[in-house]
């Protein structure tokens, strides 16, 4: 069995180097089929004086250090031509290129050539399913591995998962990952070029952004990792149950209901988002998107239920979703109905992120800081997003503009991403969900101080093993709790129930109970 665990581990290795390489496999030259493609994807005011500059790279083969080289110079002779142009004729003003990464990118994936180019389909099924074998491959020796149960075997001695040189390695590939993912895309143009493979199966020359693929990575990882928990906890039936159901969000909500509305040309939404998890809910290009406006393309979605566009269908769900679902499901189950059967960031985080678990700080200072980060986010997006909608509605608060965008670079990107799951193999796999989603802190004050949710305690049972402390993902010192025969209504906690799977002696136990439930519970044992 160790056997097939290794070679399934040395599969996934050989993937990701393979996955790495590509982006030193190709060439790039300009040619007239790069000026075809981009034509699709440049404004055409832009166009004339960009396509005349890069028509002086035809024939002239380069490497991606070049290409990028040169398109600076590019940008620059662009930008010069722009201003000329702004000074000379005011009233045919071009407005000055913001979309250099976009444009980068694509000017950059349609000008390559080579291996990675020429054999893109097949290194997409290769690689996709040496995932598929690598992962399998990896789990299948849990199944078969003696009795059902939870095994800690070296835990804290694996340099993998106690932050050694090989899990460092592993989040700095993480946090790297990220980084080009979200700011620099056009040093894996082949790689993301991949997935135009899967795309075209169902859109005729269908195109797969970075996006799509990140979310079939996503997906794959979810999956892969959940058959894994299924592994791990076939000893508990809630655990799987709240495995399949993450699987089933990401896999449905997350990624093909968005696909299918996309091929349908309707607006964009994830229907099991919230805000202010989904922050640009209330941006204009979104509500424009819902109710139609002409001059911006919106049409309001070309379907139509009852006289009503598809768009106002979604902007009424999302309301409902915010401020009635999450509040109402909130205190009658407590944050655990979505952070740990829902959402998609939970779901990575218990199943990709599942080995560090016990990575998490338990301390009484990454408690006070937890505090102060999260809803200092929830602050940060609440007037943000005040201040979208004033602008919307007035046209005031041009500042707006500014705000949602260090919203989106800050929290958007760099905190829930780079952060929230680069740092999995060094800090533990709820780093977003804790310090800094805003959805799980406005959850967590309804959890705090008016929900039917809590974890009971019988500390008559307890013998201070403190397996649950060390397994509670949210840094909850739950077996303080236990000690005192304390119920746990902690705001942070997602209602996991990882810490009642782990106890030996069935100590904790997951609860729904009445509001009252303490003041009962004080009046029976009197």
């Amino acid at each position: 069995m160790e056997f097939i665990k290794k070679t399934g581990a040395g599969i996934l290795l050989a993937v990701l180097a393979v996955f790495i390489s590509l982006s030193f496999l190709n060439r790039y030259s300009v040619a007239d089929s790069t000026l075809e493609k981009l034509k699709a994807k440049i404004k055409p005011e832009h166009q004339e004086m960009l396509f005349t500059e890069l028509s002086g790279l035809k024939g002239k083969e380069m490497s991606k250090g070049e290409l990028f080289g040169e398109m600076q110079g590019v940008w620059k002779r662009v930008g010069e031509k722009i201003e000329a142009n702004n000074h000379a004729t005011p009233d045919k003003k071009i407005n000055p290129v913001s979309e250099f990464k976009d444009y980068n990118f694509y000017i950059t994936k349609y000008s390559g050539t080579g291996f990675a180019t020429e054999n893109k389909s097949s290194l997409f099924w290769l690689l996709f399913f040496g995932i598929i074998l690598g992962g399998m491959m990896y789990i299948l020796p849990m199944f078969l591995d003696g009795l059902p149960g939870i095994k800690h075997n070296g835990i804290y001695h694996s340099k993998w998962l106690s932050r050694g040189i090989p899990g460092i390695i592993l989040g700095t590939i993480l946090i790297l990952f990220y980084i080009v993912l979200y700011f620099y895309p056009k040093y894996i143009t082949e790689q993301i070029a991949l997935f135009d493979t899967l795309k075209s199966l169902w859109v005729q020359n269908g195109e797969g952004d970075r996006w799509f693929m990140y979310g079939i990575l996503y997906c794959l990882a979810v999956t892969i990792m959940g058959i894994r928990m299924f592994a791990k906890y076939r000893h508990n039936r809630y655990q799987q149950i709240r495995t399949a159901s993450v699987i089933f969000f990401q896999l449905g909500f997350a990624f093909m209901i968005p696909e299918i509305l996309a091929y349908l040309n309707e607006p964009y939404i994830q229907f099991h988002v919230a805000w202010p998890l989904d922050y640009s809910f209330f941006y204009e290009y979104r509500l424009y998107s819902f109710t139609g406006k002409a001059d911006w393309g919106y049409t309001g979605g070309s379907m139509t239920f009852f006289g009503v566009r598809t768009g106002l269908i979604f902007l009424i769900w999302g309301l409902l979703l915010s401020f009635v679902a999450v509040p109402a499901m909130t205190w009658k189950y407590g944050k655990r109905w979505y952070c740990s059967w829902v959402c998609g960031c939970g779901g990575l985080a218990e199943t990709l992120g599942d080995p560090f678990r016990q990575q998490s700080d338990k301390s009484l200072k990454a408690w006070k800081i937890e505090r102060y980060l999260i809803y200092g986010v929830l602050v940060f997006a609440v007037l943000m997003t005040i201040a979208v909608l004033i602008t919307f509605f007035t046209g005031g608060f041009g500042f707006s503009y500014n705000l949602r965008e260090w919203y989106g670079f800050l929290i958007g990107s760099i905190f829930s991403g780079v952060i929230g799951t680069g740092f999995y193999p060094l800090m533990g796999n709820r780093m977003w969900c804790r310090f800094g989603c805003p959805l799980a802190a406005i959850m967590g004050i309804i959890q705090r101080f008016k929900s039917r949710f809590r974890i009971t305690t019988n500390g008559g049972q307890c013998i201070s093993c403190g397996n649950c402390s060390t397994y509670c993902e949210m840094g909850i010192d739950v077996r303080a709790y236990a000690q005192r025969g304390e119920n746990i209504v902690r705001a942070s906690c997602v209602g996991c129930g990882v810490c009642a799977s782990v106890c030996p002696r069935g100590v904790l136990r997951l609860e729904n109970g009445d509001d009252d439930f303490d003041r009962i519970r004080f009046e029976v044992n009197q």
